[in-house]
């Protein structure tokens, strides 16, 4: 229905942000919303995918298309659904994915929430050889800590790293396991997250 949506980032949550355009607020949920931190108040373009079910009508968006077509792939694999192919695009290594379903690397496709041995298997029946357009040269790093600005304490940029990992279906157990490693840094909470998901997916 959209290819993508211009406007300006009005506000970035754990699990979404706000593109105002025309006066209205479109509500976009994206892998890990807080890279768009950097750009609150500017024009941005945030290619959109339209998701519709009988309980559920919500945006997706993603800073490329690429992002947004292995999004969609994802979520042809039965036992994927929406907040599963986010979480598996906010590892910030999509080229990784795509190159374990190649590899047919279960282990590593299972580390991601909610991706059991048979979803993964699934991922590689459904996905191998098909994904050859969706090479890593394509994906820029969702996480260049270059880029983003330190706007809010460390305190409050740890928490919401925490928040935005909970949405994306990590557990509290998980989380409590790497938050000493997490603290001994100061750190925005884009980096936090980077950091967190490097941890968790090893």
């Amino acid at each position: 229905m959209y290819e993508f949506i211009k406007g300006t980032v009005d506000f970035v949550g754990p699990e979404y942000i706000v593109i105002e355009n025309s006066g209205i607020g479109y509500q976009i949920m994206t892998p890990n919303p807080f890279v768009f931190t950097k750009e609150a108040g500017k024009e941005v373009c945030i290619y959109t995918y339209h998701y519709v079910r009988e309980d559920l009508m919500a945006l997706y968006g993603f800073k490329n298309r690429e992002e947004k077509a292995l999004f969609t792939r994802l979520l042809n694999v039965s036992g994927i659904g929406p907040k599963g192919a986010l979480a598996i695009l906010a590892s910030g290594e999509p080229g990784q994915v795509v190159q374990a379903i190649e590899n047919e690397d279960e282990t590593f496709l299972v580390k991601f929430p909610g991706v059991g041995k048979k979803t993964a298997r699934q991922m590689i029946l459904d996905l191998k050889g098909k994904l050859h357009d969706l090479v890593p040269d394509y994906f820029p790093n969702l996480f260049n800590t270059d880029e983003v600005a330190a706007t809010i304490s460390q305190s409050t940029e740890f928490d919401e790293a925490v928040l935005a990992l909970k949405a994306l279906g990590y557990s509290e157990k998980e989380i409590r396991k790497i938050t000493p490693d997490l603290k001994k840094e100061t750190l925005t909470t884009d980096q936090y997250i980077k950091k967190a998901l490097q941890k968790l997916l090893r």
